[in-house]
């Protein structure tokens, strides 16, 4: 398991996307090119076609002599299609990769804070979390940001290029223009607090839906069933809601920036209209010719389109810092700090505690100080009352949870653990199998079935081991999903092998199965430290150590 120290700042939504952004710079930098080339492309197109209508309709060139004004046309026009497709594939290229890293970054701290710092989060809001809410990211790497460099740079060479032909006629497009992002930074403050209120609401509706699904055998024998139906159609109808708020939201504020734009484009066009025929003197409008007169008609819509399409991408922006609002929390979950937990290193004993303690928040200390070395190859026995601290020093072992006294030191290798409650998944048997093993073989599989007591059930299995399996095991006994999770622990090449309760719910004669293949572990200079209240165990083990409100009591040798 992955350990690491805390994290040395507190991150925010902005400074993460900002640090995710920075590691495909070159791909968002290519993006914005092209799209500049497109926008270049743009302008070219329409002073080619002013031209054209120009020379046809002032100058009276004939049309066979302009057909090398057409050729160009079409070949910017197929610069400009170039271009583009440059554009979109950088840009998803970009996002692509940014979601890749800022996964592997949540899983790796996921890993880092493993199952019991997890434990007050729900297994679906994570998974959400993973899935959806990294996806959330996608239109703001891929569209907005180069999209917010391009709503700058475009603009402003259109707006330039208009100053030269008449300073008049571009004084109404930049009066116009910072309507459309006062707008835009208005509408966000709204748009961003309705997606982290979306974002919670789905992460509840998964949670609250597959709470229900697990529990549906016990809702359907108190008959809570339909109640449980109508509770999941009242957190949909809620998303549903929170949904639609954001969708009106985007469609108004799409609506008032083409509102601003028209308007400013349809003043433009009056004033060009009057002053070529004269009846504006002001300025430069009497130089208006109908070539400057019709070029600047074409870009003044071309001028607004950068910041309208930065206005439908704002509500990526949006949509991505609610999302990231909840990753960065995630992320800001501290991890252990160094020193205090289990350490991985050279040492001659496979797990060495010294004065090794953990406390929890509202029940004090409830383990150590703890003194305790286990040799390589060797069976260790953990016994004691319910609370005593058995799962808890396992837990100190594996690293899932912190020592807040002393020094845990634990050799280098993988380590194999089986809870109390295993985790068995929707699949079949050998895609549960695959969690410890991935690259395990059909055969590797049966044999561990085969030593973990399970060679009757498979046997009468038509499917064998692609027999499929409900969520947390449904379809197999509790004794039969014992000896599954055990089967796994069989099929990991781990040196160290942390079982909690390992025959628990198992009848005497499969007990007697299971103990004999856990010996033959040992046998092959494996490491077992087991939590146990069976005899049959005990007596395998090397040691037997008691535990009784957290501290050692005795110990006994085999």
């Amino acid at each position: 398991m992955a350990q690491g120290g805390a994290s040395p700042e507190t991150l925010t939504p902005r400074r993460w996307l900002q640090r995710l952004a920075a590691q495909q710079r070159r791909l968002i930098g290519l993006s914005v090119g092209a799209g500049l080339a497109v926008g270049l492309a743009t302008i070219v197109q329409m002073a080619l076609l002013a031209g054209w209508i120009s020379a046809l309709l002032v100058h009276g060139v004939a049309p066979q002599e302009l057909l090398w004004w057409g050729l160009a046309l079409v070949l910017v026009l197929a610069l400009r299609a170039g271009a583009q497709w440059a554009q979109e594939v950088t840009g998803l290229e970009a996002s692509l990769r940014i979601r890749q890293a800022a996964r592997a970054e949540l899983v790796t701290h996921i890993e880092a804070l493993g199952p019991v710092r997890l434990g007050g989060l729900h297994s679906a809001a994570i998974g959400g979390q993973l899935v959806e809410q990294v996806e959330a990211l996608d239109g703001y790497f891929a569209r907005f940001l180069p999209q917010l460099r391009l709503a700058v740079a475009i603009p402003a060479i259109i707006a330039a290029l208009v100053v030269w032909l008449d300073w008049l006629a571009a004084l109404f497009l930049l009066l116009a223009a910072p309507m459309i992002p006062v707008f835009m930074a208005l509408v966000g403050i709204g748009a961003e607090r309705l997606n982290r209120r979306q974002f919670a609401a789905v992460s509840r509706l998964a949670g609250h839906f597959l709470d229900r699904v697990r529990g549906i055998t016990t809702l359907q024998l108190f008959n809570r069933a339909e109640q449980a139906s109508d509770e999941v159609h009242a957190a949909a109808d809620h998303y549903r809601r929170l949904s639609m708020r954001t969708l009106r939201l985007a469609f108004l504020s799409s609506a008032v920036l083409e509102f601003f734009a028209a308007v400013a484009i349809a003043v433009l066009a009056i004033y060009i209209g009057f002053g070529l025929l004269g009846y504006i003197n002001y300025g430069p409008s009497p130089q208006l010719t109908l070539f400057s007169g019709l070029l600047i008609l074409l870009l003044a819509p071309e001028f607004f389109q950068p910041l309208r399409t930065l206005s439908q991408h704002y509500h990526d922006r949006a949509a991505a810092l609610g999302a990231a609002d909840a990753l960065v929390n995630l992320l800001n979950t501290p991890l252990p700090e160094a020193g205090s937990v289990n350490r991985v290193g050279e040492t001659p004993a496979a797990v060495s505690l010294q004065q090794a303690g953990v406390s929890f928040l509202g029940r004090g200390r409830v383990l150590g100080p703890l003194d305790l070395e286990i040799a390589p190859g060797e069976c260790v026995a953990l016994v004691g009352p319910s609370g005593a601290g058995k799962s808890t020093l396992l837990q100190l072992i594996a690293g899932f949870v912190d020592s807040d006294s002393g020094e845990v030191t634990r050799a280098a290798g993988e380590i194999a653990w089986m809870d109390q409650r295993p985790l068995l998944i929707h699949g079949s048997l050998a895609d549960n199998l695959r969690l410890a093993a991935p690259a395990a073989s059909d055969d590797e599989i049966q044999l561990a079935l085969q030593r973990a007591g399970l060679g009757e059930l498979l046997s009468a299995l038509p499917a064998g081991i692609d027999t499929a399996l409900g969520e947390r095991g449904v379809g197999l006994s509790g004794g039969q999903a014992q000896r599954l999770a055990l089967a796994r622990v069989f099929l990991s090449r781990a040196q160290l092998l942390l079982l909690d309760e390992p025959t628990a719910s198992l009848d005497e004669e499969t007990e007697a199965f299971v103990v004999e293949a856990l010996q033959a572990l040992t046998e092959e200079g494996r490491t077992l430290v087991v939590a146990t209240h069976h005899p049959a165990l005990m007596a395998m083990a090397d040691r037997v150590i008691r535990l009784e409100q957290g501290r050692r009591v005795d110990e006994v040798g085999s």
